[in-house]
């Protein structure tokens, strides 16, 4: 994950958003071609940040005008000079959070530039076409650059009234790195890993934000999962199938003592709430040790803070362990309309239908969650539990 520090560190040296990112897609093209030959150099931080300037020095070379040829001048001076160890991923982190985008927009731009994405993981990310969503992206970098804020960490007023979008953009890049929403691979760990890092850089800019700290801890509990969530090649393992042993106990400490030491400094917010669900997962020595009821508690006020319909079908599922199917699946009813043809509502009401004994229902919204998803491993996963229940009861396709 250098491609943001790089990124950061030309805008804060030329301060052109749009052409330092073309720069770093070129620098990251020319590393891809030349390091399978020549091997990975000693600092590829400072042979990315070296290339990018060229590029832009050639960009630059090519416009006929008296202002490209002083900022080639200038180029040219500072470039020998700077390839320091300076991070400055988390000012491109405040920067696309800036105040004079939406928070949509804001997000998909972090997204792109800090996080790493492409625009077609984004676009799918928030149900758009990709054209739309490179637009968006597009927008997003002329209205900062328009806006002549310096690439600087915002000051502290400025942090209050950005840190709810960074906070966001970082949950959402931790939860495609966990859970990729397309592709072969049901993880990509260097995504969720760059969130977590970027996570305790916000968390020591602000140790006293609750929230920060919550989400740092959420992120650890879920993560210390990671090696337990596929199997040698690469098929999905659900949570209450997992092999606990091979969860990552440090990770789990450390997340535990960050939510105690979060709940410990007043209001409890969404992140912190979620970071008790993992830790009620994360600490049941075996899935029927679960305490569905306490979960189920949690989801309850989790639900009435965001009023997001995942957090519903996750409190259909606590509802059904707790409450019987039914339970669960009249809460599915409530989510109907904002969760229409997505391939999680197709997933849970399987599962629920499957626990209350019908079975052909179930089979026919497995089918339907492992058409809609666009995830390869819970495609094959879905597409199997369809199976299992096709065999058993021996129903046709159709």
């Amino acid at each position: 994950m250098l491609a943001p520090q790089v990124l950061g560190t030309l805008v804060r040296k030329y301060g052109d958003f749009d052409a330092a990112e073309d720069a770093v897609q070129e620098s990251l093209l020319a590393a891809a071609l030349r390091w399978p030959e020549t091997g990975v150099p000693a600092e590829p931080r400072g042979w990315l940040v070296q290339t990018a300037t060229r590029r832009l020095i050639d960009q630059w070379r090519s416009e006929q005008s008296r202002r490209a040829r002083e900022n080639l001048a200038l180029l040219q001076e500072a470039a020998p000079k700077d390839v320091s160890g300076q991070d400055d991923t988390l000012i491109v982190l405040f920067m696309c959070c800036h105040p004079a985008l939406t928070p949509a927009s804001a997000i998909a731009l972090t997204l792109r530039a800090a996080g790493g994405l492409t625009t077609a993981e984004i676009a799918n990310a928030f149900l758009v076409d990709e054209p739309t969503m490179a637009q968006r992206i597009s927008r997003s970098k002329q209205r900062i650059k328009a806006s002549g804020v310096p690439f600087q960490l915002p000051t502290q007023e400025e942090q209050a009234a950005r840190v709810r979008t960074v906070l966001h953009v970082l949950y959402l890049i931790f939860n495609e790195g966990y859970t990729s929403s397309t592709g072969r691979e049901l993880q990509r760990a260097e995504l969720s890993g760059e969130a977590i890092r970027l996570a305790r850089i916000v968390q020591r800019l602000l140790p006293d934000d609750s929230e920060v700290t919550g989400l740092l801890a959420l992120m650890l509990l879920i993560d210390a999962r990671r090696p337990a969530r596929t199997n040698a090649t690469g098929e999905l393992i659900p949570l209450a199938q997992q092999d606990r042993s091979l969860w990552d106990q440090a990770l789990v400490a450390e997340g535990v003592a960050l939510l105690n030491s979060a709940v410990e400094r007043g209001a409890v917010g969404e992140y912190q709430l979620q970071a008790a669900i993992a830790a009620l997962h994360d600490q049941a020595p075996q899935a029927d040790a679960t305490d569905w009821r306490q979960l189920l508690a949690f989801y309850g006020l989790l639900d009435q803070i965001t009023g997001n319909p995942i957090v519903t079908l996750n409190r259909a599922v606590a509802a059904a362990m707790v409450e019987g199917p039914a339970a669960g699946l009249a809460l599915l009813d409530e989510v109907d309309e904002r969760l229409a043809g997505h391939y999680r509502l197709d997933a849970v009401r399987a599962h629920l239908l499957e626990l209350a004994g019908d079975t052909d229902a179930a089979l026919t919204h497995y089918r339907a969650a492992a058409r809609r998803t666009t995830s390869l491993p819970e495609q094959r996963y879905l597409a199997t539990q369809a199976a299992r229940l096709n065999v058993a009861g021996d129903i046709p396709e159709s």
